[in-house]
């Protein structure tokens, strides 16, 4: 079978990269095409991956929408090449279009909603992880997050190693700062923290614990000390080890709840239309506090520092979690190998995804090392 796979986001090249070694392992062929956003290529060079380079989707809304159009020509010129079966993305305006345009089916992972009006005619199938609320002839809900493609334990493995790599404390003694650039296209209108609730956040926190940054736009002069100098790809270990988490973004706030760091989240999301996993995992398992005013999420963020016992109470809360939740990777394989008769299954019998629970399947492997991937980009 070839897959095309593209990545429009750092977090989706972790989202997927589990799904491409495996089938690459089991003989399928694959091409990765990805826009240069954040660190996405710095991840896959790290990674092993090759990939066709679409180029940065740009700030401004008028730059987002010449630079799609611009996408699209590249995606569709190597797509005419490749001659893909299936076509796979997360929340992507451009790949079910190309995949319309060739006449081949497209799986299209969402767990926001909020470009789903731009792709629902074009898409032959939508997965809506948990939180995604809207329902339809071609959607199935999947039980779980997409951060646990990678973050599941059937994949993930916490490494305590990085404690006293570059500025990380050996003794675990800091909290991680994320903070989002706020210039996706889903994001008018909405609002993070502003450089001076940072700079607030940060005189408090550090009268705790160490504080690294880890932020989408470059840190400002007076802040750039606080960065995290570690690869980027060992993000997840430093947030594992980590005392807290503070962010003003979503995947990261997801991540760190999965993981068992104590999180809490600000921005203007918040509130009675705020995305339903958040809702979830504050009102179900407690392992996010959601808040709109910088204050009160600083004053929670610090509660906790002083609570020396609350990592331990938050691997127990996330242990339940996970007993809840399926492993994405090992679906996600199952659904593109079975094709569509695996799309109906979902339809007739949703239950069937629940073999992909935490002890009710054999563990898959482990994922490949770097460069045993059948990925060739040269010719696209």
């Amino acid at each position: 079978m070839k897959i095309m796979v593209n990545i429009g986001h750092p977090a989706q090249v972790h989202l997927f990269k589990n799904f491409i070694w495996e089938m690459s392992k089991r003989g399928h062929e694959l091409l990765i095409s990805a826009s240069d956003k954040e660190m996405a290529y710095t991840l896959l060079d790290s990674y092993g991956l090759g990939y066709i380079k679409l180029g940065s989707p740009g700030k401004s809304m008028a730059k987002k929408i010449i630079n799609m159009l611009a996408m699209d020509v590249k995606i569709y010129a190597a797509a005419r090449k490749f001659k893909p079966d299936i076509f796979l993305a997360h929340a992507s305006i451009c790949s079910p279009q190309i995949s319309r345009a060739m006449k081949k089916p497209m799986i299209n992972f969402d767990d926001d909603e909020h470009t789903y009006a731009f792709y629902k005619h074009l898409a032959s199938c939508v997965c809506g992880f948990s939180g995604f609320r809207i329902a339809g002839e071609n959607i199935i809900k999947i039980d779980s997050y997409k951060e646990l493609a990678y973050l599941h334990p059937n994949w993930y493995h916490p490494d305590k190693s990085i404690l006293g790599e570059k500025n990380v404390p050996f003794d675990g003694d800091y909290v991680v700062l994320r903070f989002a650039a706020w210039n996706a296209f889903h994001d008018v209108g909405k609002s993070g923290l502003g450089l001076e609730e940072k700079k607030k956040l940060i005189r408090e926190l550090e009268k705790y614990a160490r504080v690294l940054i880890t932020s989408e736009d470059p840190l400002p002069e007076e802040l750039k000390k606080y960065g995290i100098q570690s690869d980027p790809n060992k993000i997840h270990d430093i947030i594992y080890n980590a005392r807290l988490l503070v962010c003003d973004s979503g995947t990261m706030a997801t991540e760190a709840a999965i993981l068992g760091t104590p999180t809490v989240r600000c921005n203007s999301y918040v509130g009675k239309n705020d995305l339903h996993n958040f809702i979830q995992l504050e009102q179900k398992y407690g392992l996010i506090f959601n808040y709109r005013n910088s204050d009160e999420a600083i004053g929670k963020a610090v509660e906790i520092l002083k609570d020396q016992g609350t990592k331990r109470e938050w691997k127990r809360k996330s242990d339940v979690l996970l007993a809840d939740k399926i492993d994405v990777t090992s679906f996600m394989i199952w659904l593109v190998e079975n094709y569509p008769q695996s799309l109906q299954e979902m339809k007739d019998h949703p239950e069937v995804q629940y073999q992909f629970k935490q002890g009710a399947m054999r563990r898959p492997l482990a994922a490949s090392p770097p460069g045993e991937i059948r990925v060739n980009t040269h010719k696209y």
